[in-house]
């Protein structure tokens, strides 16, 4: 079939989306940051088409969440079978087959030969959540180390890790207590400063880090920094936790990104693109040296989520996988990873970019005031670039992709990971389109 997208039938937002706005703002909670007016009808592959009629090339993919594309219809029809034979019935009290065979695989599919345990959650900020508290009962230590720019969710447990903008923490505190925080791709510092002036080892739990930093403005970790942790780790009997909720199911081009730096967590939470967005499911997978002492009727310490690891979010994780494997989405990803870049790398011409980084299907444009100088923008110019101009000149133009400043002011692209060049050539003609009007607009 011929791509029929991006296409614009009526200015968005049209008259009906129009109408579901209004009832939404109406009705639901202020908190909603709501990216664009866009009033979703259907989507598949890597298009959105809003009840307008307009359809959209997506490369936000539900913030790195759709990884097989909207609506597959494999995954589609396992929702149906699960959903007709049972609805729910609590995995932490009773047993079924689902909830048996997602663990079992994911245990295999994590990284490291040592046997593995799974608890399943309904989303990343619960999977890290649990990962806080499995990593305090475990090594009965209560510091944590994070990192600045970091992002683990708005719970008040993983917003007490979370050091990406401040306007996340803002009137939110106290936070967890014995929380500390290093500069992201600086391991000495632990060692040569958290550890000599302020905090003895061997009251630290564990080491948060994300891979690649997502909210942070996707940064890539300098070479040798995330081995360097996990030798701080196993010299103070520290365990290290990777947040892999973004960068874990194929968006690096591995079932996780710990497998591209050949790093072996200790702890590793996930979700998003677990399901390839047809569920809330989210999962703390551990060694089984780690996760023992913390489940089971002879734990001292019980752990458990009404809904975490529902029947039909199993069934379509499991489906998700089969497809997955069966469709090569992670070969996918290695083979294309450098014609992305490549043509994403055209867009470094422009006067406003000041970098490309990222890696697999997981980039960001950096946007720069002075380009020689790589001074950036001013909050308030942040305000007038990104949210007054580049999300709706983007919108406009039929691309869906996030403009955002909670680390460096970029513009996140992470697409279907069933996307190729043609759709990366479209979204280069469309950033350089508008990417140039924002020169002449902050001149």
């Amino acid at each position: 079939m011929t791509k029929n997208y991006p296409h614009i039938a009526t200015p968005p937002p049209g008259p009906k989306a129009q109408g579901i706005i209004a009832r939404d703002r109406a009705s639901t909670a202020t908190c909603y940051l709501k990216e664009y007016p866009l009033a979703v009808a259907r989507g598949s592959g890597a298009m959105i088409e809003d009840v307008d009629g307009n359809r959209y090339l997506d490369f936000m993919a539900g913030i790195a969440v759709a990884s097989t594309g909207h609506s597959h219809p494999t995954v589609v029809a396992a929702v149906q079978e699960a959903a007709s034979q049972f609805l729910h019935i609590c995995g932490g009290d009773f047993y079924y087959e689902s909830f048996a065979a997602l663990p079992e695989r994911l245990a295999k599919l994590a990284p490291g030969r040592e046997p593995k345990k799974v608890f399943l959650s309904n989303s990343g900020t619960e999977a890290v959540e649990g990962a806080i508290k499995l990593a305090r009962h475990s090594t009965r230590r209560a510091a944590i180390i994070a990192f600045e720019g970091s992002f683990h969710g708005r719970s008040l447990g993983a917003l007490s890790l979370t050091a990406s903008k401040y306007t996340q923490r803002s009137g939110m505190g106290p936070f967890l207590p014995e929380v500390y925080h290093a500069p992201y791709g600086d391991a000495d510092f632990i060692e040569s400063r958290l550890f000599a002036r302020r905090l003895d080892p061997k009251d630290v739990a564990a080491i948060f880090v994300e891979p690649i930093q997502g909210e942070g403005g996707y940064i890539v970790p300098p070479a040798g920094f995330l081995k360097s942790l996990r030798a701080i780790c196993d010299k103070h009997g520290i365990l290290l936790i990777f947040d892999e909720v973004i960068t874990g199911f194929g968006r690096l081009g591995h079932w996780f990104g710990s497998e591209r730096y050949d790093i072996r967590p200790d702890i590793v939470t996930s979700a998003k693109g677990l399901s390839s967005s047809y569920a809330a499911l989210g999962a703390v997978i551990a060694t089984d040296k780690v996760m023992e002492p913390f489940m089971g009727a002879t734990s001292m310490f019980s752990h458990g989520i009404t809904f975490g690891g529902h029947p039909v979010m199993c069934a379509i994780a499991l489906k998700n996988i089969e497809i997955m494997k069966r469709e090569r989405i992670l070969e996918h990803v290695r083979e294309n990873e450098d014609a992305f870049r490549t043509t994403l790398a055209q867009l470094l011409d422009l006067p406003i970019v000041g970098d490309l980084r990222g890696t697999g299907f997981f980039w960001a444009i950096e946007l720069v005031k002075d380009k020689d100088t790589r001074e950036t923008f001013s909050d308030e110019e942040c305000e007038k670039l990104l949210r007054g101009y580049l999300s709706t000149a983007l919108w406009d133009a039929g691309m869906i992709c996030r403009a955002d400043d909670r680390g460096d002011p970029v513009i996140q692209i992470s697409p279907p990971l069933v996307a190729g060049q043609a759709e990366f050539d479209e979204i280069t003609g469309i950033l350089g389109e508008v990417l140039t009007g924002a020169v002449e607009l902050m001149r």
